[in-house]
Formats: structure tokens, sequence, C-alpha cells
């Protein structure tokens, strides 16, 4: 329950229809889309602007009350699930691309703002904006940025952060600061937009966003290779790289994915083969047909049993919605269905692949594979059964060992899907404890009261010495 004169200073920002602590409601954003966690917010709140998104920061500052912003939740580290409780914000008032600016090649939208409206919106104009997260008819700029998302066409492209060039911010004290802006280079200071951008929430709220665009690819040809052999697929990815050719997408599906996909979409995937790989390239006409006839040799040279481009836009957008379906194809086969997100250098790809079917049987679980292999950045998929202690404590550790697999091979824990709670005690395998510190450091020195989406990207424990050491200096 939250202090009634904290409950009275809220309605009166935002008003009573913007304000709701009924049980229903409560429950509808007391999860996100991580299967096993949930947990209660003690009021949810759509402000109107950033004005009183500031009155609301002072408010729960004053009261020590957490913030939980949230997007459309459809993040895969328990990001968004307010697990002390606290306020849930809303951006749904926050949904307008404020400006497209043709001159300097940006545009500055709200945080609510759904990812693929942007996308077509300045796409109408002529630009490009990349980033392309499988969730992007869901998904919104603002929690897209607090991941620091990725997507298909992370390869070629990069991610978010390789496009926000500016942001406004409320601070956990309540004050409004602007970084960044329509510059082709700023280097004026400490990057606070780059600090912001995949800081899930924990250091400030976003209520605008400057993004960089670029011209949009006058051609794009979409490319389907198959193998017998899931070894064959993941060599072929760096061989392609290696030929210095860098497609602006390279995804890997394994047999299982495959079939699921299939009986999902049906888009005519082969599901007696062990791995495709679906790859496009975008530009210029020639540039394109001369590098998907290249990447046509390099994929039968590695032993692909069958290489077909497709002939048409309609059979290429088949092949890329049946590749942004996989993780809802598989979420039907079992209760829970676990996507991980490890990642490691293209060289090691072929390791990697190995790796994870090696760690899946050792522990006896089921785990299919797919994801943007170009990047390095494999989704390994366990489907099992949230209700099954014993097989929950084998999925636990089969993922432990491909975390630590993928930092052995030069890579990291999560690629695009961020920290959060799932993957909060994994973070010094990555960065060490001096890394850790410093993040702690900045983290306190920013929010001093741990207010700003608490319990998330460091573990709880590591969070409540920060806190004692803090007051005791």
């Amino acid at each position: 329950m939250i202090d009634s004169n904290f409950r009275k200073a809220l309605i009166e920002v935002v008003g009573k229809e913007n304000f709701d602590d009924t049980n229903t409601e409560k429950l509808v954003y007391s999860y996100d889309a991580t299967p096993g966690f949930q947990a209660m917010p003690d009021a949810v709140i759509a402000p109107r602007s950033t004005e009183e998104i500031t009155e609301i920061v002072k408010l729960c500052n004053d009261y020590k009350v957490p913030i939980v912003p949230r997007g459309s939740g459809t993040n895969l580290c328990a990001g968004t699930c307010p697990l002390e409780g606290g306020v849930v914000l809303l951006f749904k008032h926050l949904n307008n691309i404020l400006e497209i600016d043709e001159e300097n090649l940006t545009v500055t939208v709200q945080p609510g703002v759904i990812t693929s409206s942007l996308i077509e919106a300045v796409e109408e104009k002529g630009f490009f904006y990349p980033p392309d997260p499988s969730s992007m008819k869901i998904s919104t700029i603002g929690g897209n940025i607090n991941e620091n998302s990725g997507g298909l066409r992370g390869l070629k492209y990069g991610v978010t952060a390789d496009y926000v060039l500016g942001l406004q911010l409320v601070l956990p004290n309540g004050e409004t600061i602007r970084t960044g802006g329509k510059l082709a280079k700023d280097v004026a200071g400490y990057d606070l937009t780059r600090l912001m951008v995949g800081s899930e929430g924990t250091l400030a709220i976003i209520t605008e966003a400057t993004l960089k665009l670029i011209p949009k690819p006058n051609d794009t040809k979409t490319l389907l290779a198959i193998f017998d052999r899931m070894e064959d697929a993941a060599e072929t990815v760096s061989a392609i790289i290696s030929n210095k050719i860098i497609p602006s997408t390279l995804e890997f599906l394994d047999n299982l994915t495959l079939n699921v996909v299939e009986d999902y979409a049906k888009v005519g995937l082969p599901t007696d083969v062990e791995a495709v790989l679906l790859i496009e390239q975008d530009g210029h006409q020639n540039v394109v047909e001369e590098d998907i006839a290249s990447i046509s040799e390099i994929c039968s040279s590695n032993k692909a049993v069958s290489v077909h481009v497709a002939e048409t836009k309609e059979e290429a957008e088949k092949l890329r919605t049946a590749r942004r379906s996989a993780l809802s194809a598989l979420a039907r086969l079992k209760p829970t269905t676990i996507l991980e997100d490890a990642t490691v250098p293209r060289s090691e790809i072929p390791k990697m692949v190995r790796s994870i079917n090696d760690i899946a049987q050792k522990y006896n679980v089921n785990i299919c594979t797919f994801g943007h292999a170009g990047d390095g950045n494999l989704h390994p998929t366990c489907l099992t059964d949230g209700r099954d202690r014993e097989e929950m404590q084998r999925v636990e550790a089969a993922f432990e060992e491909i975390f630590k697999k993928a930092i052995e091979l030069g890579g990291t824990i999560t690629g695009e899907h961020g920290v959060g709670v799932m993957k909060a005690q994994y973070l010094g395998l990555k960065v060490g404890a001096s890394g850790l510190d410093i993040m702690k450091s900045i983290k306190t020195a920013i929010d001093p009261h741990h207010i700003m989406n608490p319990g998330k990207v460091f573990s709880k424990e590591s969070m409540m010495k920060e806190v004692v050491n803090n007051d005791n200096t």
C-alpha cells in the first residue's frame, strides 16, 4: 500500500483517469514477457507530459517510492517487472512523432511511439531507421532505448545506440536535462547519451529522443540457403564475413525451429534439414546483385544443399515474417519458453553452436537455436515447464554453462535482451568485480535513493551492500 498523501498528490498531477491502483490494473502490469517473474506494483500511472513526469519523480524521490518505466513489456530479462512494488509509469499519452528533419536526417519522437510506426513514417519520406527488433510491431522506442535493442539488420547497421543522437531525460531528483542533439559530432564532456542507452530505466526516465536517419536503400534481395549439417551453416556465416561481404541480414535457424516456424507460418520452409540461413542484402541494385551472387557461391561451396533467391517482394516478406515469428511459434510447444541471447565474435559461431548442442545433451534439456548469426548474436531457446523444479534446475545449469562458454570465446552474456533480473547474477562473469563496482558507483551517484527500477542489472544483494556502504560514508 502507498501512503495516502502520496496517492492524493499523484492523482493531482495526472488526474483520476490516469491513475489506477485497482488489483485488476496492477495485475496487468505485474509481469512482462519474461517467464517466471511477477510482482504487483502499488499503482499504475500514465502521465501526459514531461512536466507531469517531473512532478511524479519528485514525489517518488521524496517518498522513496520505486519507479518502473514501462513500454510494451516485450522485454525478456524481467526488466519491467516491479519486483519492489512502487509506481509503474506508462507512456501511452507520449506517443507522438514530433519532427522529421529532412535537412539534418533526424527524427524526434516521444518514448511511447511504436517502433514499426516510426519506421513506416520515415520510409514514406524516403528515409531509413534500421533497428528492427522482432517485437517492432509492439515494442516502443523508449523501451528499445532502455534495452539498447538490436534486430535482424544489426549486422550491417548496428543497434539502437548507433542511432540515438540526443535525449530529454528526467533524473531521479526530478531535474530535466538534454543530452546530445542533431549533431554529427559532439565530444563535449562525458557521453551521457550513450550512458543512458541500455541503462534499463535504472538511471533516468526518457521523455524525448532524437534519432539518426539514413537514406532508404533502393534495392533489397533475399536468399534462403539450406544445409544438411548445422556446422556447415555456422561456418558459412564466417565465410561470408571473411569474404568482406556485410549483408543487411544474416539469420540462422536450426531444425527444431524450422519445423515449428513452418507449422506456424506455412511459408514453405524445409523441415528435413539441420539448418537454414536467411540472408538479405540491400543498397544500390548493381551492388546488391553482385553481393547476392557471391553469397550464393559461398553457400554452395560450404555444402549448402540448396540456395534460393526470393523472386518477389511478397516471397521475401514471407521469409522475413517467418523468422520474426520464431519465438511465438516455439512458445506454443511447452508451458515455458526461455529465450536467451549469448553472443560471440562471428568467427566463433561454429564453436558456440557446437557447444550449445553439447550442453543441451549434457543436461538433457531441449534447446533449439536461432538468431542473428551475422553479428554473433545466437538465441538458444529452451522449451520447458516452469512447474518442473528438477528440470528447471537443469535448465538454469545449462544456461549458466552457455554464458560461461560465450565469455570464454570472447563473447558476452547478452547481445540485445539486457541484464534485468534474469542475468544480474551473471553480470560479474562479463565485467568483473571492478567493472561492477564502477557501474554501481554510477548508479548510486545518479540515483542515491535507488528508486529507479530497483533490482535490475545488479543483484539485490550487491546493491544492498552498496547502499550500506554509501550510508556509512
